[in-house]
């Protein structure tokens, strides 16, 4: 799918591609990377790089193109975790036109135009349009950063409740997404201070220090996460461990229980000549052995063991 924008107080959608400035294509079919290659000449090297989603951030020269790719967030299609990190691709030749590729399916890029209408920023070059970019991109890690959090808290009150494997392979699948996050944003850093080394002094160094501070806010929060869900695990885990021990000590000891008139009927259960083979023999050795179970009862009591 393809998109068509041109500058009018942000970005706006055209449907004439000569009069676009910016060219937006997500999850391109064999048709958009037709158009991509042979009508706007972008090196198919390029495609075949943001194709791959584990691609790492970087930026790509390849004669008079140049390709920024960087990490941004979105909602995963596999189960083993919620959210994930995929790859887009900011390509230029010339300094008024530029064209995003991402292969999967997002929400950062329509909320960027989006801002950029709601707030009439007009985007001077491919210079500012990439810093930009990397500005949506931090918002993006902070907001699903929100959710995650909102996720967590969820799934700790289900664990006060009752400790379920359900649960905590969810914590473990949100603690898969923060690793993710958190090497994406560090990627994203080292491609923001080759940016700047690229570009030099043409750059607006206020914006530059929002986006460094944007992203470097982005990744000392998923940091703390981080370590609040590992804490959390980890508590969990002990939590399990002593119910575990305790299941134990208290089998173990109506075992202790359970063998006493197990061995005194045992011992008057023996075919040799013992005492009390009277009348009232069979009732006296029920006495004895549930007076000792009470006394074996009575003991682990006190010792908390049952």
């Amino acid at each position: 799918m393809r998109k068509y924008y041109c500058r009018d107080e942000g970005f706006k959608t055209v449907g004439n591609p000569d009069e676009a400035c910016w060219i937006d294509v997500t999850e391109p079919d064999a048709e958009d990377v037709r158009l991509l290659t042979d009508r706007e000449g972008v090196p198919r090297m390029f495609l075949e790089y943001l194709e791959d989603k584990d691609e790492r951030p970087r930026v790509e020269r390849d004669g008079e193109w140049m390709m920024t790719i960087l990490r941004i967030p979105v909602k995963s299609r596999d189960k083993t975790m919620p959210y994930q990190t995929v790859p887009l691709g900011v390509i230029s030749k010339v300094a008024d036109r530029v064209i995003t590729v991402c292969f999967h399916n997002n929400s950062m890029i329509e909320d960027f135009a989006l801002l950029t209408r709601q707030k009439c920023i007009e985007v001077a070059d491919v210079a500012e349009f990439t810093l930009r970019i990397f500005y949506s991109a931090a918002f993006c890690y902070l907001g699903y950063l929100k959710t995650l959090t909102n996720d967590v808290i969820g799934a700790e009150k289900a664990l006060e409740k009752s400790i379920q494997n359900d649960d905590l392979m969810w914590l473990m699948r949100m603690q898969k997404s923060l690793v993710f996050f958190n090497t994406s944003i560090k990627g994203d850093v080292m491609v923001l201070e080759r940016i700047q080394k690229i570009y030099g002094a043409s750059l607006d160094q206020d914006l530059v220090e929002d986006v460094d501070i944007e992203l470097r806010q982005a990744d000392t929060t998923v940091g703390i996460y981080s370590d609040i869900l590992e804490g959390t695990m980890d508590s969990y885990a002990s939590i399990i461990s002593n119910n575990v021990n305790g299941v134990m000590k208290r089998m173990t000891g109506l075992s202790i229980i359970l063998m006493v008139p197990t061995f005194v009927a045992s011992l008057y259960g023996m075919n040799v000549n013992i005492l009390l083979t009277g009348r009232y023999s069979f009732w006296i050795i029920i006495g004895i052995a549930t007076v000792l179970t009470a006394a074996a009862f009575l003991i682990l009591r006190r010792l908390k063991w049952v």
